[in-house]
């Protein structure tokens, strides 16, 4: 089998994913070691006998809409590269955003304190580490599985964060930061059950945001005073439709000020900012 002939093949079998020359593409380069520009380029070159079992079992699994990236094992995010699996939520470009408004905090500061919370593959620590080594990054998460990733993850991009496991504020009680920054579930929990096939492969717990997909923003409003300087940032990413509701519990609070909801490059409400009351209610 050539990769032409391979590639036909995947674009067959991968008829009802969203875009099947891209993924059979991508499959085809994780199995040959070559980029994909070389691979569309050598399309008359042969497969071996074991590219091609590889590629063929790939397929299936792609064409059963296990998603790619845990196929590839990697996702890229902020020019990084990422490990991911089962055990993570995918990062989504969309979250590169939330990453632009931390750093921009994070920069006034000579040596801020940041806390990510619900870091799952510690993509968004990873990155202010990365970006401004001068920061001091403590991430957290409930699940000890997504924190076995995302040291993973912080180590292979040479990023010294802390990582620490438990719900939400509570491992870092006690302490305050400059800023803290949080992409939680949002997903409403009926909505769980429609999502894309491939979505349906991930954590449930980093997706199911509860009843109303607020759940997890109500308990930020109320617990993230105790940990935040007074004047310190509060970043959020939303679901679609969410950034109005979001801003008006944390308004309501009395807890902060300076509320703000931020487009990304797709024109959707994004995120929403906060800064600390220095008498938060």
């Amino acid at each position: 089998m050539t990769i032409r002939d391979a590639i036909a093949l995947g674009a067959r079998t991968l008829m009802d994913v969203p875009d099947p020359q891209l993924d059979a593409v991508a499959l085809l380069s994780d199995v040959t070691g070559d980029p994909p520009l070389s691979v569309r380029l050598n399309a008359q070159l042969p497969l071996t006998p074991e590219q091609e079992e590889r590629f063929r079992s790939l397929l299936l699994l792609r064409a059963q809409r296990e998603p790619l990236q845990y196929l590839l094992g990697t996702q890229w995010f902020y020019g990084l590269e990422f490990a991911v699996d089962p055990r993570v939520l995918i990062p989504r470009q969309e979250t590169e955003l939330l990453c632009e408004l931390a750093l921009r905090c994070l920069r006034r500061l000579a040596t801020p304190r940041a806390l990510d919370v619900c870091t799952g593959s510690g993509a968004i620590a990873t990155v202010l580490k990365r970006e401004y080594p001068a920061a001091r990054v403590t991430a957290t998460d409930l699940s000890a599985d997504a924190l076995t990733v995302a040291q993973k993850n912080a180590a292979q991009n040479g990023a010294e964060v802390r990582f620490l496991c438990g719900d939400l504020l509570a491992p870092v009680a006690g302490e305050t930061f400059d800023l803290i920054v949080s992409n939680p579930p949002y997903i409403e929990t009926a909505a769980c059950e429609t999502l894309q096939p491939e979505v349906l492969r991930e954590p449930r717990m980093a997706l199911d945001g509860g009843p109303d997909g607020l759940a997890f923003y109500r308990r930020l409003a109320n617990e993230v005073p105790l940990c935040l300087v007074p004047d310190g940032d509060l970043l959020l990413e939303t679901g679609d439709g969410q950034a109005s509701d979001v801003a008006r519990l944390l308004t309501e609070t009395g807890n902060f000020y300076d509320v703000r909801i931020h487009t990304d490059l797709y024109r959707k409400e994004r995120c929403v900012t906060a800064r600390r009351a220095a008498f938060p209610t």
